[in-house]
């Protein structure tokens, strides 16, 4: 029996949570992942945007005669491969080291489950018993219905094939499957997309989703309303069956169909309260609930509770439980949520869709190509959309085009200190002609729409 102060399950934002006021106290931080540090360091957000940049490079080269550039662009996958995790590796390895060299903190690098809300147990017979317990195991890929997972990459794997095949199928048209997508189409890979639905980012506004499957259609083939039945191998690689009896043979498959929480795999599920979909119930101060009520001494946070599997939320979460442990009582009351797709074109959204908006709210677009910067880029399809409640509140804000994930910032900045688009246009400078305009014209747009 390792008995200490704090157990933390799990390594990426959990790991934030012992910050120096922990410094020379029992500590246990356990994971049994291949790698330390976390889904987002090793195998989801920061190696994917680092295998995007140079896609969006390719791209935009391929795409260069519009403004009249004309050259070619190849990817080298093995050297891209070799700067994206010759960083990674060693940040997750030296981060590892630097844990287990500190007085009082046991790394444990094995599965653990619950035998009761202080006691978790290793695969070696090992018990940990905790005074105060932090669940963030985080999330595993979904897997397809009767298919042989060892047969199908994921997200998890997909980033460290070592040769690319010419062709692959991916299934799903999430957030994963379409930056995925984008990564592997601009080196060279021959994609097919098998959707359940009629459109890639289902879940995002109507008009974003719309334009983003007209893209991938143009870049890929889509397959919609199919369902896949079968993966079998097939030489070197692989047979897809689908629902409708479609067969493709390709060289890999890639599962995005999402992700799971991990509560159920520590066996939380039986001790706590969840969701529907599997997450751990909690309340503001991220403790778990039992039969309604927080467990003292007992929190969660990211992906194994939350409903946003960003990055950015779970390290939110990560401070606020930091913050309680310490005797204080700050909540996760951080509002609205944004989110980014780094595909092509890249997405970024928060709040109300469209489709969504209240019958006395607003709905406005700004394209992209009435900015002078627009101009400069020749884009004929990116556009901004506010939804804007009848007071002047952002509800929703909703951006498909280059750099998306920054434009939207002023937009999440403003929602958040409630800030209404009454004169908000006017009272700062914008940088002429920079693409924020975009930004400015839409809030314009949205108070003129406001005064009819």
């Amino acid at each position: 029996m390792i008995e200490v102060e704090l157990a933390i399950v799990g390594s990426g934002s959990g790991n934030a949570v012992v910050g120096k006021e922990w410094k020379g106290r029992a500590v246990a931080i356990v994971d049994a992942a291949p790698w330390f540090g976390g889904t987002c360091l090793n195998v989801g957000c920061i190696p994917t945007k680092m295998l995007v940049h140079p896609a969006d490079v390719v791209e935009a080269v391929r795409h260069g005669a519009r403004i009249g550039v004309h050259g070619t662009a190849t990817g080298d996958w093995h050297a891209v491969q070799e700067r994206v995790f010759g960083r990674i590796d060693a940040n997750a390895a030296a981060s590892e080291r630097w844990r287990e060299g500190q007085e009082g903190v046991h790394v444990v690098r094995e599965h653990v489950h619950l035998e009761d809300a202080r006691t978790l147990v290793t695969a070696s017979g090992e018990r940990i018993r905790a005074e105060r317990l932090v669940i963030a195991a985080g999330s595993r890929p979904r897997d397809i219905p009767g298919v042989d997972p060892a047969l199908v990459h994921t997200s998890d794997t997909v980033m460290r094939v070592p040769i690319l095949p010419r062709s692959a199928v991916i299934v799903g048209g999430g957030a994963i499957a379409v930056e995925l997508a984008h990564v592997l189409s601009a080196f060279g890979v021959d994609l097919t997309l098998v959707l359940r639905g009629e459109r890639v980012l289902s879940a995002e506004d109507e008009a974003v989703s719309a334009l983003a499957t007209r893209i991938a259609a143009d870049r890929w083939t889509v397959l919609r309303g199919r369902t896949v039945t079968a993966v079998e191998a097939a030489g070197d690689g692989r047979r897809v069956t689908l629902d409708d009896g479609t067969v493709l043979d390709t060289g890999l498959v890639l599962n995005a169909t999402g992700r799971i929480p991990n509560a159920d795999a520590l066996g939380a599920s039986a001790l706590f309260d969840t969701h529907d979909d599997g997450r751990l119930v909690t309340d503001a101060r991220m403790r778990v609930l039992a039969r309604g009520e927080p467990v003292e001494g007992v929190y969660a946070l990211g992906d194994v509770t939350s409903e946003h599997q960003l990055k950015h939320v779970a390290n939110h979460q990560a401070r606020v439980v930091r913050d309680n442990l310490a005797g204080g009582a700050m909540e996760d009351v951080l509002a609205p949520v944004p989110q980014a797709i780094f595909g092509h074109p890249e997405v970024a959204s928060f709040g109300v869709r469209g489709q969504d908006a209240p019958a006395d709210a607003v709905v406005v677009d700004r394209a992209f190509g009435t900015t002078a910067y627009g101009w400069a880029m020749e884009d004929e399809s990116s556009f901004a959309r506010l939804v804007v409640g009848a007071d002047g509140t952002i509800l929703g804000a909703h951006v498909i085009g280059p750099s998306a994930a920054i434009l939207i910032q002023p937009l999440v900045l403003a929602a958040s200190e409630g800030r209404t688009v009454h004169g908000l246009a006017r009272s700062l400078y914008w940088p002429h002609p920079a693409l924020t305009e975009v930004i400015e014209n839409a809030l314009l747009d949205a108070e003129k729409a406001l005064s009819r």
